[in-house]
């Protein structure tokens, strides 16, 4: 389908990129890719990027069965930002090339009117360059702790290390075209989703 549309979505740690997207995928016919998902697929043995990172990293990082253990490579390399960034130029170059394919695929299919990618780094990445617009998800900061901090145990610390190391507000909302505000009605969130869609 040559007019199936391309959006990147993308908003900080637990500005609720899931909830928006699970709606999407309920209610318009679309194909979802999320960079972390399509990241762990690679990291599978055989598959793009496993070699390389063991080649990196080395034997520490795999199970008995031989696969990757992502908690013991995300402990290595988050001390060492040269590993990091090492990883990095395997992993994200990888993932770019494996959501291209997806895109082609599902052009050919020709069933899907959207092709979604939610991607932490999407700007970063410059998946403007991929994507027909990119849309950002917003939450204020308050909501944004209190959700981590209950659905995934975040201390405010943990939670206040993560913001930084995210883009600012203003640099999501100068690279993105659409801002859907999901501070907790989620009825207000998904009556913007329907208003942006042209329901």
């Amino acid at each position: 389908m040559e007019n199936m549309k391309i959006i990147g979505i993308t908003g900080g740690v637990g500005a609720g990129k899931t909830q928006v997207l699970s709606y999407i995928e309920a209610h318009y016919r679309c194909r979802i890719v999320r960079a972390d998902e399509a990241a762990h697929l690679l990291y599978e043995p055989g598959q793009e990027c496993y070699q390389k990172l063991v080649g990196l990293l080395g034997q520490q990082i795999l199970n008995e069965d031989n696969t990757i253990n992502k908690a013991k490579m995300a402990e290595i390399i988050f001390q060492d930002q040269k590993l990091l960034e090492d990883v990095n130029q395997i992993v994200h170059p990888a993932v770019k090339k494996y959501i291209l394919e997806q895109i082609a695929y599902e052009r050919e299919k020709g069933d899907q009117d959207y092709f979604f990618i939610e991607a932490a780094l999407l700007i970063e990445e410059q998946y403007d360059k991929i994507a027909d617009e990119l849309w950002y998800i917003h939450s204020d900061v308050a909501v944004r702790e209190r959700r981590l901090a209950e659905s995934r145990h975040y201390s405010a610390q943990k939670t206040a290390d993560i913001m930084r190391g995210q883009l600012s507000e203003d640099e999501f909302r100068k690279h993105c075209k659409v801002v859907i505000s999901n501070n907790g009605n989620l009825e207000e969130t998904y009556e913007q989703i329907q208003h942006i869609m042209g329901d």
